[in-house]
Protein backbone atom coordinates (compact mmCIF):
# COMPACT_ATOMS: atom_id res chain seq x y z
CA UNK A 1 0.00 0.00 0.00
CA UNK A 2 1.18 3.50 -0.77
CA UNK A 3 0.39 6.62 1.28
CA UNK A 4 1.17 10.28 0.71
CA UNK A 5 1.03 12.49 3.78
CA UNK A 6 0.79 16.22 3.23
CA UNK A 7 2.32 17.92 6.25
CA UNK A 8 5.05 16.63 8.53
CA UNK A 9 4.11 18.18 11.85
CA UNK A 10 3.35 16.18 14.97
CA UNK A 11 0.43 14.20 13.58
CA UNK A 12 1.81 13.86 10.05
CA UNK A 13 5.14 12.50 11.26
CA UNK A 14 3.44 10.13 13.72
CA UNK A 15 1.21 8.79 10.94
CA UNK A 16 4.15 8.45 8.55
CA UNK A 17 6.18 6.55 11.14
CA UNK A 18 3.22 4.30 11.98
CA UNK A 19 2.35 3.46 8.38
CA UNK A 20 5.96 2.79 7.43
CA UNK A 21 6.14 0.43 10.43
CA UNK A 22 3.15 -1.37 8.91
CA UNK A 23 5.17 -1.83 5.70
CA UNK A 24 3.38 0.89 3.75
CA UNK A 25 5.36 2.84 1.16
CA UNK A 26 5.12 6.38 2.56
CA UNK A 27 5.95 9.76 1.06
CA UNK A 28 5.74 12.90 3.18
CA UNK A 29 5.39 16.38 1.67
CA UNK A 30 6.11 19.57 3.60
CA UNK A 31 7.06 23.12 2.64
CA UNK A 32 9.64 23.24 5.44
CA UNK A 33 12.46 20.71 4.95
CA UNK A 34 13.36 21.03 8.64
CA UNK A 35 10.05 19.40 9.54
CA UNK A 36 11.34 16.03 8.33
CA UNK A 37 13.48 15.80 11.48
CA UNK A 38 10.27 14.70 13.26
CA UNK A 39 10.40 11.42 11.34
CA UNK A 40 12.12 8.40 12.88
CA UNK A 41 15.83 8.21 12.10
CA UNK A 42 15.16 4.92 10.34
CA UNK A 43 12.14 6.23 8.37
CA UNK A 44 12.38 4.35 5.07
CA UNK A 45 9.98 6.56 3.10
CA UNK A 46 10.42 9.49 0.78
CA UNK A 47 10.46 13.18 1.63
CA UNK A 48 9.41 15.90 -0.78
CA UNK A 49 9.91 19.58 0.00
CA UNK A 50 7.31 21.91 -1.45
CA UNK A 51 3.82 23.36 -1.29
CA UNK A 52 1.02 20.79 -0.98
CA UNK A 53 -1.10 22.73 -3.48
CA UNK A 54 1.56 22.59 -6.20
CA UNK A 55 0.55 20.01 -8.80
CA UNK A 56 4.16 19.27 -9.77
CA UNK A 57 5.11 18.65 -6.13
CA UNK A 58 2.15 16.31 -5.74
CA UNK A 59 3.14 14.48 -8.91
CA UNK A 60 6.71 14.16 -7.57
CA UNK A 61 5.26 12.70 -4.36
CA UNK A 62 3.65 9.92 -6.37
CA UNK A 63 -0.01 10.83 -6.12
CA UNK A 64 -0.69 9.11 -9.42
CA UNK A 65 -0.42 5.75 -7.65
CA UNK A 66 -1.26 6.55 -4.01
CA UNK A 67 -3.80 4.38 -2.21
CA UNK A 68 -4.25 6.95 0.57
CA UNK A 69 -3.65 10.70 0.82
CA UNK A 70 -3.93 12.57 4.12
CA UNK A 71 -3.63 16.38 4.35
CA UNK A 72 -2.47 17.38 7.83
CA UNK A 73 -0.91 20.83 7.64
CA UNK A 74 -1.92 23.56 10.07
CA UNK A 75 -3.52 25.49 7.18
CA UNK A 76 -7.19 24.55 6.67
CA UNK A 77 -7.42 26.25 3.30
CA UNK A 78 -4.27 24.57 1.96
CA UNK A 79 -5.56 21.20 3.20
CA UNK A 80 -8.92 21.76 1.49
CA UNK A 81 -7.31 22.92 -1.75
CA UNK A 82 -4.93 19.96 -1.76
CA UNK A 83 -7.76 17.54 -1.02
CA UNK A 84 -9.83 18.83 -3.91
CA UNK A 85 -6.80 18.85 -6.24
CA UNK A 86 -5.90 15.27 -5.31
CA UNK A 87 -9.46 14.07 -5.98
CA UNK A 88 -10.07 16.04 -9.17
CA UNK A 89 -6.68 16.06 -10.91
CA UNK A 90 -5.27 12.76 -9.69
CA UNK A 91 -8.52 10.81 -9.29
CA UNK A 92 -7.66 9.57 -5.80
CA UNK A 93 -10.71 8.51 -3.81
CA UNK A 94 -9.17 7.83 -0.40
CA UNK A 95 -8.36 11.41 0.68
CA UNK A 96 -8.67 12.53 4.28
CA UNK A 97 -8.36 16.22 5.11
CA UNK A 98 -7.88 17.70 8.59
CA UNK A 99 -9.93 20.86 9.07
CA UNK A 100 -9.81 22.64 12.41
CA UNK A 101 -12.83 24.86 11.70
CA UNK A 102 -15.99 22.80 12.29
CA UNK A 103 -18.10 24.96 9.96
CA UNK A 104 -15.70 24.46 7.06
CA UNK A 105 -15.33 20.78 7.91
CA UNK A 106 -19.09 20.27 7.78
CA UNK A 107 -19.49 22.21 4.55
CA UNK A 108 -16.76 20.27 2.76
CA UNK A 109 -18.02 17.00 4.20
CA UNK A 110 -21.40 17.83 2.66
CA UNK A 111 -19.62 18.27 -0.68
CA UNK A 112 -18.15 14.77 -0.43
CA UNK A 113 -14.68 15.47 0.91
CA UNK A 114 -13.69 13.17 3.77
CA UNK A 115 -12.74 15.43 6.68
CA UNK A 116 -11.64 15.06 10.26
CA UNK A 117 -12.12 17.97 12.62
CA UNK A 118 -10.03 17.95 15.82
CA UNK A 119 -12.31 20.61 17.33
CA UNK A 120 -15.34 18.33 17.01
CA UNK A 121 -13.40 15.36 18.39
CA UNK A 122 -12.12 17.35 21.35
CA UNK A 123 -15.60 18.67 22.14
CA UNK A 124 -16.97 15.12 22.07
CA UNK A 125 -14.25 13.92 24.43
CA UNK A 126 -14.84 16.81 26.83
CA UNK A 127 -18.59 16.25 26.87
CA UNK A 128 -18.06 12.54 27.44
CA UNK A 129 -15.76 13.21 30.39
CA UNK A 130 -18.34 15.58 31.82
CA UNK A 131 -21.13 13.04 31.33
CA UNK A 132 -22.92 15.36 28.90
CA UNK A 133 -24.11 14.80 25.34
CA UNK A 134 -24.42 16.95 22.28
CA UNK A 135 -26.31 16.60 19.00
CA UNK A 136 -22.95 16.99 17.20
CA UNK A 137 -21.19 14.14 18.99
Amino acid sequence: MKAVILGCGRVGSMLANFLSGQKWEVTVVDANPDSFTALDETFPGHQVSGQITDEEILREAGLDSADLVVALTSDDIANLMAGQLVRQRFGREKVLVRIRDPIKAGAYRDLGLQTICPSEIELGMILKELGLTSEKT
